[in-house]
Order: C-alpha cells, then sequence, then structure tokens
C-alpha cells in the first residue's frame, strides 16, 4: 500500500508517453491502440485496495497528458493554455469518474462499455453542439500521421478511430485482467481461441480493412497557386501597410507559373489577409480593388483571400447580442456592426462570395453563450472576448468548401461542405502564434483526416506555412517550408461523389450517445433499487 502512489505515478507517465507520441511524432497512431492500458489499470488497483481521493490522480493524469500535447497554446495566450488544459482535463476526469461510479453499480464489461460510449458521446457534444470546445484531443485525431491505418474513416469518421481505440484498449485489458484473475486457466480452447481472436480483431482489424479500401474517382483538374506571405502575426498591422502587404502578395503570384491558354487557376491567400472589409461595400475594400486590377491581367483566375469583415447595420435596436454600437444619429437610430473572420471568392468580373466562419475560437473570436456572457461584458464595461455569434449557416463559394483556421478540426463541419456542393476543400489559416512549435504541424495533420472523410483534394494556404496540397487519401502531395516566403503551384481535382460518411454523417458519434444514454439509465435505475451489484 506504501508503494501505491510510485506504482500510480509510474502508470499515470506510462499513459502520458504513449498518449501523447501520437500527436508528437509522426507514424506513432499506433500507439494510442495500447496507450489506455496504464489507467485502466491504475483504477483497477485504486478499486482492489479502496484507495481514496484517487480523482486527484486521474485527474492528473489527464492534465498531464493535455499539457504534454497541447502546452503550445501557451504562445498565444498564457491564460488560455492554462484554462484549456486544466478544463479539458476536469471534461475527461468527470466522464472516467462517471465510470467508476457506474462500475459500483454494475457489475462485468458493463460499465468499460459505458466508459467507451460516454468517452465517444462526449467528444460528439464537443465536435457538434458545445460552444466552448476544444476537441484537439480527440482519440481519432492519434491516426493523423498515421494516415495509411485508417481510410476507413471515409465511412466511419473520426470518432471511428476513437471507437477503435477504446475497443483495442478494452481487448487487450479484458485478457489482462483474465490472466491476473487465474481464469484463461479454466477456459477450454474455444475460448481462449475466440478471446485471443476478438483480441486480434479489434487491433488489427482496422488495420487490414484500411489496407483493402481502395479510393478512385477522376475528376476535373484545377490549378491552385497558394501564396504563402510569411507576415508575423504580431507585427503584421506594424511593420507594414495594408498597401505593402497587398503588394508583397502580388509580388510572389506574379513569380507562379500561369498557364499560357484560358486554364482555369485558383489562387489562394491566408486567414484574415485583409482587415476592415465591409460586407455592404466590399468592392470599395482596396485590397479587393489591387486583386481586381491582378485578376484583369490573368482572367482566368480567381482568388480567394481571408479577410476580417464587418456588418453595419442602422436600426433603433441592436441586431443581435454580439453587435457593437457606434452611437446614435439624428433620427434616433443607432449605427451597428458586427465582426466576422471571413473569406472572399472574387473573379475578374468583379463577381464575389462571402463566408462568414462559424467554428470560433473561444474568448478570441466567439462569446459563448451570449446571453449569459454578454450582460456580463456590459456590467463591467469592458471587452471580456471576441463578439461573434458564431453557429452561422454553412455555405460554399461556387463550388469550393473554405474551412477558416480553427474549422478544419471539426469532422462534420467540414463534410458538410460537401453535402452543399463542395468539390474541393480549400483551407485557410495563420498558425504563427504558436512559433515554431508541435502546434501548426498538427493543425496541418487535421486537414489529412478531413481529406479522407470527405474524398476531396485540400488545398491549404498557410500565412507562415504549412501550405499544402492533399489528395484524397490524406497523403500530402505537396507543402512549403514553416517561416519562408513561398509560393506552391499544383494540381488538385474537383470531385462530385460522396462519400459513406459524408452521406450518413457520424453514425458512430449518434449510436454511441443512444448507448451512453440506456447505459446510464440502467446504472441509475440500479442505484436506486434497495440492494447493490457485486463488484466485479
Amino acid at each position: 500500500m506504501r508503494r501505491m502512489p510510485l506504482i500510480f505515478a509510474a502508470l499515470a507517465l506510462s499513459f502520458t508517453l504513449l498518449m501523447s507520441l501520437p500527436w508528437l511524432v509522426p507514424h506513432m497512431g499506433w500507439t494510442a491502440l495500447a496507450g489506455l492500458l496504464p489507467l485502466l489499470v491504475m483504477e483497477r488497483l485504486a478499486a482492489e485496495y479502496k484507495c481514496r481521493h484517487f480523482f486527484w490522480w486521474h485527474y492528473g493524469t489527464f492534465v498531464l497528458w493535455n499539457a504534454v500535447t497541447t502546452w503550445w497554446v501557451g504562445g498565444a495566450t498564457v491564460g488560455g493554455a492554462v484554462f484549456a488544459i486544466l478544463a479539458n482535463a476536469l471534461q475527461m476526469s468527470v466522464v472516467f469518474g462517471s465510470f467508476r461510479w457506474v462500475r459500483r453499480k454494475v457489475s462485468g464489461v458493463l460499465p468499460y462499455i459505458y466508459l467507451a460510449a460516454a468517452w465517444l458521446a462526449w467528444e460528439r457534444f464537443y465536435l457538434t453542439s458545445a460552444q466552448i470546445s476544444w476537441p484537439w484531443l480527440v482519440l481519432g485525431n492519434a491516426f493523423a500521421e498515421s494516415t495509411g491505418l485508417v481510410q476507413w474513416y471515409s465511412v466511419l469518421g473520426t470518432l471511428g478511430g476513437s471507437l477503435w481505440v477504446w475497443a483495442s484498449n478494452l481487448s487487450l485489458f479484458g485478457i489482462m485482467v483474465a490472466l491476473s484473475d487465474g481464469r484463461v486457466a479454466g477456459w477450454n480452447g474455444k475460448a481462449r481461441a475466440a478471446a485471443l481472436a476478438g483480441a486480434v480483431a479489434a487491433v488489427f482489424g482496422p488495420m487490414v480493412w484500411s489496407a483493402c479500401l481502395s479510393f478512385e474517382e477522376e475528376g476535373t483538374p484545377l490549378r491552385v497557386v497558394i501564396g504563402q506571405p510569411n507576415l508575423d502575426p504580431y507585427e503584421k498591422f506594424e511593420s507594414l501597410t495594408q498597401e505593402e502587404q497587398d503588394l508583397r502578395f502580388l509580388a510572389q503570384l506574379e513569380k507562379a507559373h500561369w498557364p499560357s491558354d484560358s486554364s482555369e487557376v485558383l489562387v489562394l491567400a491566408p486567414e484574415t489577409f485583409t482587415p476592415q472589409l465591409f460586407t455592404d461595400d466590399i468592392r470599395g475594400n482596396l485590397t479587393y480593388q489591387r486583386f481586381q486590377a491582378f485578376l484583369r491581367q490573368h482572367p482566368s483566375a480567381r482568388i480567394l483571400f481571408g479577410a476580417s469583415s464587418y456588418d453595419r447595420t442602422l436600426s433603433y435596436a441592436a441586431p443581435n447580442l454580439c453587435s457593437y454600437d457606434l452611437g446614435a444619429r439624428p433620427d434616433g437610430r443607432h449605427l451597428w456592426y458586427t465582426a466576422h473572420n471571413s473569406a472572399v471568392l472574387m473573379d475578374t468580373s468583379a463577381r464575389y462570395s462571402i463566408y462568414h466562419k462559424s467554428k470560433l475560437v473561444v474568448g478570441v473570436e466567439l462569446t459563448p453563450y451570449p446571453r449569459v456572457f454578454m450582460p456580463l461584458e456590459n456590467l463591467l464595461g469592458g471587452s471580456l472576448m471576441g463578439k461573434d455569434v458564431g453557429q452561422k449557416e454553412i455555405s460554399c463559394l461556387d463550388g469550393i468548401g473554405t474551412a477558416i483556421c480553427y474549422e478544419s478540426v471539426y469532422p462534420e463541419h467540414c463534410a458538410g461542405y460537401v453535402r452543399k456542393g463542395a468539390k474541393l476543400l480549400a483551407v485557410i489559416t495563420n498558425d504563427a502564434w504558436w512559433g515554431d512549435t508541435p502546434g501548426y504541424r498538427q493543425h496541418l495533420s487535421y486537414s489529412r483526416l478531413r481529406a479522407i472523410e470527405t474524398r476531396r483534394w485540400v488545398a491549404r494556404c498557410g500565412n507562415t506555412g504549412i501550405s499544402a496540397i492533399i489528395d484524397p487519401r490524406g497523403k500530402v502531395v505537396e507543402r512549403t517550408p514553416w517561416w519562408q516566403d513561398a509560393v506552391l503551384e499544383g494540381t488538385v481535382e474537383l470531385l462530385s461523389g460522396e462519400s459513406f460518411f459524408v452521406r450518413y454523417g457520424d453514425m458512430v458519434g449518434r449510436c454511441s450517445v443512444f448507448l451512453f444514454l440506456l447505459l446510464l439509465a440502467g446504472a441509475i435505475s440500479s442505484a436506486v433499487r434497495p440492494g447493490k451489484a457485486k463488484r466485479s
């Protein structure tokens, strides 16, 4: 008993190592298939020896895992990083703690099935409904650098990967428990073979499935030119004027190889490339005008660029809770504006379309649950958070689904572009806030998963890198260096088919929510009945 803290510490470190490697080291996703075992062993020992205050052990373990994998958020905001690490770990511990409560009420394997279902239900909530959302460590993301193992994400999506992690770990844990309890000795040959075959299928079956899957679809070729201006986001508004930034980017484009015929070309510029773009006067924006002049020289090209845009409304009352008041007019009406992080697609005929980012970074861009937080902000008389309403309708920019930065982390959100007719996915981002850390590499790898899920080519433009072209199998075909001026040229294909995941959505997540609620109801029912179930 005295040695138990040392054993727990060793198991916590083993868990952190195995579960962090997939996010930090390429091609190490397979370690997650056994990464949860130390945590499960720790919980079993705590239950067997009736350890008190075990919550702090599993909470500390989750804090350590979150810190090792996402510490780089502190490069942008130390307070935000601390909050994200502690809050995300707390939610993991709440799920794990509910499993421990269920295990005291229900015997057998059902509590472990509950644990997997509850975890997946929580991940689905993070990916779809939660306004305060940080899904970076969704277990299925462990294979973002091991895409050869998960070609079946086109069927089950990223939460299918989370299911695989749980199925593998629980199968291996079940065999370990059976061996330690001596139950294997009492099994006949068929039982042993079935147990071994089940574990092998849980661990290796998805790998075989992935190897057997093929994707063959030919589409319309499209040439893309991706500009990486390499502007330091902490200095771009002080060291360079917007005109200088525009001319610098256009000078980069002139170095590209432009087709001599009328072949269409798509040009990508990064997120928030231009500030103060008013949606009621887009053509009056100077960056738009400079791009229009460039397109007149290259009439077969279109430009997709990021912008900080603003809706202006003249009315007596605020159009929504996240609108700023710019003052009253003589007739009593006020001028209101609402800020957005947007993408604009324009062509040489002066046509344009605009999309507003809807999956927003809490605090920086989004005021979550505005009916709660906006009155608090007004009461304190300050600006606590970014003001945007979020959760806008998904739309495509003329067949191009444009994920702005953080949106590329969300599987069903990106599948929504394809349902709206996207034949190509574009990602525009600015990953320089964190410096040269694992953050921008992890962010790039998530785009590889979106390519597999949707079976679409992905053209990714990063202000400071990494810009890339990714094929529908998740392979990075071309990429730029980090923190260098660069122009990336290549060819993608416009595809029209729909993957199973796009057509039917996240079936794993929906089934997990149903199973979680069913098992939770059973556990509560067992708790209110007289007597207690025997512990396993």
